[in-house]
């Protein structure tokens, strides 16, 4: 029996952030499985903000998705057929297998097998998926948070935010958020540990002195833009900054202008690291089963937004963008 596949594709290239109308649903038949290939029932989309760099020009790692092509996403599926020794059928595994419901994949696109007892496979999907790996490692290599430090974090509520506050709480730091509302902010205190949060749209400079009395010493940027431009300036001397992501630019081309921030990297002698995560696949494995302890020790909380259709995951993304999510956004495809 021929399976049918609905797909998202992708309809035309956006420039900047892509929205619903840049993609189209469309259903295929699932072809036969060749040598090497096993067939893979998505359960768990992610819905991830660097998913704009997958259909615009402006991402210089990786290719752009084709016009016509299924939306290029990771996901936590379910292996239901393989032609492919190294993966058994009943397996459950992580990896990029796009917007829709089943994917003809081989082993390249797996990014790490999943034990549906170690957490919920939509833990899976986030907490120990990209985003919870990516708070570990890069607070933690480039970050190299100290007891009695001030870790500040941009979309401190978010997928990525939410882990790194809580991780460096576990250090012993004061930690600080940095938000687009104050119901965010007070979720930031109330579930993630917070010690305290700033609303960017109330007078950032005004508030970040309050916020940060003895300055910052561990800045996570997730967003970049006006935000970051003002908390450079208050980086205490030998501070390190993480440019984890760019959410708050809309469009790289042309280049966004702005404050140059080379005096302040001179004068307070900072560290700057980019961080893409896809550096550290070799890691996957032994820092999700730190975070999973973590999980059943009720020792890291996590909030999930989770959609339930599959035609949703366009206006799933695009509700990334402009802050309406509240936790880890997903859609769900079948239990």
């Amino acid at each position: 029996m021929t399976l049918l596949n609905r797909q998202i594709v992708l309809k035309s290239r956006p420039i900047g952030v892509p929205e619903p109308h840049h993609f189209e649903l469309v259903s295929r038949d699932v072809p036969a499985l060749a040598a090497g290939e096993f067939l893979v029932e998505n359960l768990f989309l992610s819905i991830d903000p660097a998913q704009r760099g997958y259909v615009n020009d402006e991402n210089n790692y990786v290719a752009p998705v084709a016009i016509g092509a299924v939306m290029r996403a990771l996901a936590v599926g379910r292996v239901i057929s393989s032609e492919c020794s190294q993966v058994k059928t009943g397996e459950h595994l992580y990896g990029w297998f796009g917007w829709q419901d089943y994917c003809v994949g081989r082993p390249d696109a797996i990014l790490r097998r999943v034990d549906p007892q170690q957490a919920s496979l939509a833990a899976a999907a986030g907490t120990l998926g990209i985003n919870g790996l990516t708070a570990f490692i890069a607070l933690q290599d480039i970050g190299k948070p100290r007891a009695g430090e001030t870790v500040l974090v941009t979309a401190g509520a978010g997928a990525v935010g939410s882990i790194v506050g809580q991780l460096a709480k576990r250090c012993g730091c004061r930690t600080v958020a940095v938000v687009g509302s104050d119901a965010k902010g007070a979720q930031c205190l109330t579930e993630f540990g917070y010690d305290a949060f700033v609303n960017h749209h109330h007078a950032l400079s005004d508030a970040l002195p309050a916020a940060c009395p003895g300055g910052i010493d561990v800045f996570f940027d997730n967003v970049a833009g006006e935000v970051a431009d003002v908390i450079m300036g208050r980086m205490n001397p030998f501070g390190r900054v993480i440019q984890c992501g760019t959410v708050s630019i809309a469009s790289w081309v042309p280049p966004p202008q702005g404050p140059r921030i080379q005096r302040e990297i001179l004068t307070r002698r900072l560290r700057m690291e980019g961080f893409v995560i896809f550096d550290h696949v070799a890691r996957f494995d032994a820092v999700a089963a730190e975070l999973a302890a973590l999980l059943k020790a009720g020792a890291l909380l996590t909030r999930e937004d989770i959609e339930t259709q599959l035609e949703r995951a366009p206006a799933a993304l695009l509700d990334v963008y402009n802050g309406r999510n509240v936790g880890k956004k997903l859609v769900r495809l079948r239990d």
